[in-house]
C-alpha cells in the first residue's frame, strides 16, 4: 500500500522516523492541551492527536498522563539557583521591584509559559499544587528569604507566594484589564513595594502570649 492509500490514522501509528522528535511533539503538545484544559479535562488521545501520533506513545515516552504532565507542566523553563544569585546581586534595597519584573518578564516571553496549565489543574491534581508550591516557594522564594536571613521566614515566602500567583492569575488566567494588558514597569512601580515589605519590611505581628 503506498503512503498516499493510507489513512491520516494509519498514518500516524506508531514511531515517527525520529523518536526524540516524538517525545517533543508530545510536550509540546501536552503543555498546550493541559493549558486549555487542565489535568482532568486533558486526554491522552487529545494530546497524541495534536502532536500526530498513536495515543501509545505516551506512554512508551513518559508511562502514562502522571508522567507527561511531570515532564511537560512542571519542569522550570530556568535554573533556580541562577535565578536566586541574579535576584540577589543588586542587595535588599529593590529586591521587592526586581523579583517582580523578573517573574512577569519570564511569563510574558511565554504568554505566562506553563503556569495557566498549572492553574487550571490546581483543584483535581495534587501533584500540580505541589509542583506549583515547589516551583514557587521551594525552589525561589524560600532560597530568598533565608538568603536575606528575615525572620518569619515561612511566613514572608509564603506571602510572596501569595502575591506572585496573584498576578499570574489576573495576568495570564483570568485575563483582567487593564492589569493584563499593563507593561512590566507599571506592575513593579504598583507591586514591587507590597513584594519588598513581605520580604523585608515590617509585617505588623503582636507577640504571641
Amino acid at each position: 500500500m503506498s503512503t498516499a492509500d493510507q489513512s491520516p490514522a494509519a498514518r500516524r501509528r506508531g514511531r515517527r522516523p525520529a523518536g526524540q522528535d516524538t517525545r517533543a511533539a508530545l510536550l509540546t503538545a501536552a503543555r498546550d492541551v493541559f493549558t486549555e484544559s487542565g489535568y482532568e479535562g486533558a486526554t491522552v488521545r487529545a494530546i497524541a492527536a495534536r502532536a500526530g501520533v498513536d495515543a501509545a506513545m505516551v506512554n512508551h515516552w513518559f508511562g502514562g498522563k502522571e508522567g507527561l504532565f511531570a515532564q511537560a507542566v512542571l519542569k522550570l523553563p530556568f535554573d533556580p539557583q541562577i535565578m536566586v544569585t541574579t535576584l540577589l546581586e543588586g542587595g535588599l534595597d529593590g529586591l521587592g521591584a526586581r523579583v517582580v519584573r523578573q517573574f512577569v518578564t519570564t511569563w510574558d516571553a511565554t504568554s505566562g509559559g506553563t503556569f495557566p496549565a498549572l492553574v487550571r489543574s490546581l483543584a483535581s491534581h495534587d501533584q500540580a499544587a505541589a509542583g506549583l508550591r515547589d516551583f514557587l516557594v521551594k525552589h525561589i522564594l524560600g532560597h530568598i528569604v533565608d538568603r536575606i536571613q528575615a525572620d518569619e521566614p515561612h511566613l514572608r515566602t509564603n506571602l510572596c507566594a501569595s502575591q506572585l500567583i496573584g498576578i499570574g492569575m489576573a495576568r495570564y488566567v483570568a485575563k483582567f484589564d487593564p492589569f493584563a494588558s499593563a507593561d512590566v514597569e507599571t506592575l513593579v512601580a504598583a507591586i514591587g513595594p507590597t513584594l519588598q515589605r513581605y520580604l523585608t519590611g515590617d509585617l505588623g505581628l503582636t507577640d504571641q502570649p
